[in-house]
């Protein structure tokens, strides 16, 4: 287990923070780089997030698959969020959560388990949903499980829970989607002006990462491309997004369409943010706002159980 020490209140103006995610995306999700140049990028820059005081960071295996487990302050040991992390199932790790993951731990009093799921194209479709469910079944039992992801580990989490409720298995208490990748199939260029506005994702970079995770036949599947299913018997949804990101169209439909079905959604939506804002508390004013959201959240649907 790893201590972390106590870092200091460091903000940063969104128009700083938003020329440094265009550099961000420019330099590590780059379709014309090999995807573990990318990988290694994007460690790089996660390395230093900053963690709130007394987090404490271990590793583990769960049912099989390598874990971060974090925890930070009077965390409840039977409160769980299992959050996979983002990366258009070709990159990212633990690592580009884990900040995140602390200040929610710290906020709503659970431990959050970071699974190290397979990565594409190395290991496509199944692998991730196979490694999700493996972590799942391990941590089911006494306690409350919250499930939660961002970008392409949204897409993870709610096929997880779509694939729990076809076996008729209990759902988690709820479910957490952080700008969510639900339509691997969806034309991202047909909206110009979100194009234009996001500043980390790029079309090319999300078709690349489509291919590499499943076929294009494959993309009609409810388990590759969520959005596309019946969304009713889902448990409570907390779905948040940026106005100014490729993926918005997956959060409002998404968000429409389980609303209709009589699903429990709080869809939030902020303006002038960008994909992947929200995983920046402690430095980004909206993205404690989104945090604090998710605390409230988390403490909603395991307070009953």
């Amino acid at each position: 287990m790893t201590a972390r020490r106590a870092r200091s209140p460091l903000r940063v103006p969104p128009a700083v923070m938003r020329l440094g995610v265009r550099q961000l995306g420019q330099r590590c999700l780059n379709p014309a780089l090999s995807w573990q140049v990318q990988r290694t990028r994007l460690d790089q820059v996660f390395r230093a997030s900053p963690l709130p005081r007394g987090t404490a960071v271990s590793r583990q295996v769960i049912g099989g698959i390598r874990a971060e487990v974090v925890s930070a302050g009077k965390a409840a040991s039977r409160r769980t969020v299992i959050h996979f992390h983002g990366g258009g199932y070709c990159v990212g790790s633990a690592r580009t959560s884990r900040s995140w993951a602390a200040h929610l731990s710290a906020q709503a009093g659970c431990r959050v388990v970071l699974p190290e799921y397979r990565l594409a194209p190395e290991h496509p479709y199944p692998a991730a949903l196979q490694d999700a469910h493996a972590v799942m079944k391990a941590l089911a039992g006494p306690g409350t499980v919250v499930v939660s992801g961002d970008s392409a580990g949204g897409g993870l989490a709610l096929a997880l829970i779509m694939s729990m409720r076809a076996a008729g298995q209990e759902p988690p208490a709820g479910c957490i989607l952080l700008s969510p990748w639900l339509d691997l199939g969806r034309d991202r260029r047909a909206v110009p002006d979100l194009v234009r506005q996001d500043v980390l994702l790029s079309p090319d970079w999300l078709d690349a990462c489509a291919r590499a995770y499943a076929t294009p036949a494959a993309w009609a599947d409810h388990l590759v491309s969520p959005l596309g299913a019946a969304h009713d018997g889902l448990p409570p949804l907390l779905i948040q997004a940026a106005a100014g990101e490729l993926l918005a169209p997956d959060a409002e439909l998404l968000a429409a369409s389980a609303s209709a079905a009589g699903v429990d959604v709080t869809y939030t939506r902020w303006p002038r943010m960008w994909h992947g804002f929200a995983l920046q508390p402690g430095l980004l004013a909206a993205a404690d706002s989104a945090l604090a959201q998710a605390a409230w959240f988390v403490g909603t649907v395991t307070a009953e159980r």
